[in-house]
């Protein structure tokens, strides 16, 4: 049996956990802040450390927030900044980052095979059912998604950094600071109102809704939003991190 260690890397936490073949933990899921600021040494201790208190594993999966390509990061938006997420970004740890290859770093780090993807992707695998257009979104700190098609993961695109309305990205738009200044009816409203304009960019199938604060939306603004939108479990950050290398090699061989 194929055991895999899971990593869950967010802008406020880090949670991991060991699955086996079919996605089920092994063993209780661990969550440690994360620190800043995080340069890439940093970033491989702090998971090197959590996995420590977990059964070995024979593969890891790591999904982190940013662009990343081929397990390499294009860009990350909290890791950069002197101590988290929209807090002043530090040049030098926007040199470290920009062009790290992860997967190969954790690879060598942890000795065994590594799969690195951007966060909502790992949470997407979880939840798909592998069939049609699928769209997931994941609310936390910002905001994460990821698109399947047929069960093929497709080529990431940062959403979150897009605009939105007057010149406000998606990230700001709907991430923590504004649910808290709203508190969750404006900002559940607010949800409804993105996923009211994404719905004729995309034309999913299925919506899926995840993350830390997807379990917040009122249901009063999610029954407004259709049958074909749902609410997932945040676990499915880690829960991804099995299906993830079946779906990441699908994505890998239709580009072949």
């Amino acid at each position: 049996m194929v055991t895999t260690l899971a990593i869950d890397c967010g802008g406020g936490g880090i949670k991991a956990s060991v699955l086996d073949e079919a996605g089920t933990m092994r063993a209780r899921p661990l969550r440690v802040p994360t620190p800043y600021p995080l340069p890439p040494a940093l970033f491989v201790k702090t998971l090197l450390d959590l996995s420590a208190r977990l059964p070995a594993a024979d593969r890891l999966t790591v999904g982190m927030p940013g662009m990343i390509r081929h397990g390499v990061v294009v860009a990350t938006p909290h890791y950069v900044t002197r101590s988290g997420p929209r807090s002043k970004i530090v040049p030098e740890l926007l040199a470290e980052w920009s062009g790290y290859d992860a997967r190969t770093a954790l690879a060598e780090a942890f000795g065994v095979p590594a799969l690195v993807l951007n966060d909502a992707e790992v949470h997407g695998a979880g939840v798909v059912a592998g069939t049609g257009c699928e769209l997931v979104l994941t609310l936390g700190t910002g905001l994460g998604s990821a698109l399947f098609d047929g069960g093929v993961l497709a080529p990431h695109l940062e959403l979150s950094h897009a605009p939105v309305r007057w010149g406000t990205t998606y990230d700001t738009y709907v991430g923590e600071p504004e649910r808290r200044r709203l508190g969750d009816a404006f900002w559940s409203r607010r949800i409804r109102q993105v996923v009211d304009g994404l719905r004729p960019v995309f034309r999913w199938d299925r919506l899926y809704l995840g993350g830390g604060n997807a379990r917040l939306i009122r249901p009063e603004q999610l029954a407004r939003m259709g049958d074909d939108v749902v609410v997932v479990p945040n676990t499915a950050g880690i829960v991804g991190g099995v299906r993830a290398w079946d779906l990441a090699a699908g994505r890998h061989g239709a580009a072949a």
